[in-house]
């Protein structure tokens, strides 16, 4: 596995500067996952009974998951974009450009007819827009971590990271939130169009959205990683994308293997949980959301402090040791969501997304320290979404499973375990190639002071 990240120039640390690009990274980045995790969060108890014919609902909900994991299809693909011209244009300028195209999908998806009223054509249309919201969300991550990270002072990164990270859980609390209040205050009327109300919403998110990351300037890296193309005219780059494959394709290996379980894991745990606590176990809509909602209060606070100790020891080691935990949580979140208690559900909840939640803090930061500047937008996002295309259909394999072996919990449950067990392989593996790299990196400033 070949070399890589640079060793990053001395600069004076501007905390102004910084603090905004944090607040637009983190606030962007939540506006943006309350829209793609309100289409989780409603699919099997909106998208399935209204967008697909036929009599079995188990098919129905198989179908509207699969429909979610469309969206994980697209996001290799806006990563690629996204990567592209963010390693070319600027973070600042994608990441106008995602959430702009994210919220503008999710308005749509508010407006959509159902299938008593058009037919296929609404599952048809309902998947272009999904695909359209996995493209934004493919440029999304990487942008707004770059953007926090790369403007962080060297010793705050983990915790920068882990900031920006807390858009997802803040997503999630938005759409579990917002989807359980307007079931409670429609009742019956849910499912006859009340439905779109937390969708229509996402026309003033954007807003909010948009005018926060106006009065974010450009980074630092890019700036310098310009300034060298600008030095040596001469020197041509291919794609980013192909350089990677070219020049580190073991670190690309690594880095999906290290992002996996923060995907794939989190929507066993909060879309297929869904659809299996009222489904298969009988439990009350309003009971999984509000557990979910306490879970994600949970993964706030826990990847918080994750983030913190990252700083102290490394982020690579609170990777590795997090996705230890995740594994060891994975049955007993299982049973506690099998006994029915909304008590004992809401424990799991809190364990799974909270606990089983704390690699996720400093994975941004791992990722980052393993792939250089100049293509380090292109690396991330591609290792994030090429995880999320897998991700993107754990729920309909989840449900596959539980099916195929008789409606018990043993099957998502291992998949579970699986899914924890790759990350914490992977991340121990990308901690030692960081290690090494951090290593020649002081031989090499030694090696210029003694020549001086």
């Amino acid at each position: 596995m070949s070399p890589t990240p640079e060793t990053a120039p001395v600069r004076e640390h501007n905390p102004r500067k910084a603090r905004r690009a944090l607040i637009g990274a983190y606030v962007g980045t939540s506006l943006e996952w309350y829209d793609f995790f309100l289409f989780g969060t409603t699919a099997s108890i909106v998208f399935a009974p209204l967008f697909f014919g036929g009599e079995d609902p188990a098919l129905k909900v198989i179908q509207s998951f699969l429909l979610f994991g469309i969206g994980f299809l697209a996001r290799p693909v806006g990563a690629l974009l996204a990567g592209h011209f963010g390693d070319r244009l600027g973070r600042r300028t994608i990441l106008m450009v995602t959430i702009v195209v994210m919220g503008l999908a999710s308005a749509l998806i508010g407006v959509l007819p159902t299938y008593e009223t058009a037919g296929i054509v609404a599952p048809v249309l309902l998947a272009a827009l999904r695909f359209v919201q996995g493209m934004a969300a493919g440029g999304e991550w990487g942008g707004a971590t770059l953007m926090a990270v790369e403007n962080a002072p060297e010793d705050k990164r983990g915790f920068y990271g882990a900031v920006v990270q807390l858009g997802s859980p803040t997503g999630t609390i938005l759409s579990s939130m917002i989807v359980a209040a307007v079931v409670g205050l429609s009742g019956e009327k849910f499912l006859e169009g009340a439905w779109r109300i937390p969708y229509l919403i996402s026309i003033l998110l954007v807003v909010v959205g948009v005018w926060i990351r106006l009065r974010v300037d450009e980074t630092d890296d890019y700036k310098d990683a310009q300034a060298a193309r600008a030095a040596a005219p001469e020197v041509k780059e291919g794609l980013p994308a192909v350089e990677i494959v070219r020049t580190v394709p073991g670190r690309l290996l690594l880095g999906i293997g290290t992002y996996l379980f923060g995907n794939a894991g989190f929507f066993v745990l909060t879309t297929f949980m869904i659809s299996y606590a009222t489904g298969q176990l009988g439990v009350p809509s309003t009971v999984i959301l509000t557990a979910i909602t306490w879970g994600a209060v949970a993964e706030i606070i826990t990847m918080t402090i994750a983030g913190k100790i990252a700083d102290r020891t490394s982020p690579s080691i609170v990777v590795v040791v997090g996705y230890a935990i995740a594994a060891v949580l994975a049955f007993p979140i299982f049973w506690l969501v099998d006994t029915r208690s909304t008590v004992l559900i809401t424990a799991a909840m809190v364990l799974g997304i909270g606990f089983a939640s704390i690699p996720y803090a400093p994975v941004g930061t791992v990722l980052t320290q393993l792939f250089p500047v100049k293509v380090r937008y292109s690396a991330i996002v591609l290792c994030a979404n090429i995880a999320g295309v897998v991700a993107g259909f754990m729920p309909a394999l989840a449900a596959w499973i539980l099916g195929a072996t008789g409606g018990t919990s043993l099957g998502p449950t291992l998949l579970l375990l699986v899914l924890a067990l790759i990350s914490l392989v992977s991340s121990i593996f990308a901690r030692r190639l960081i290690r090494r790299d951090e290593e020649q990196n002081v031989d090499q400033i030694t090696g210029d002071l003694l020549q001086r």
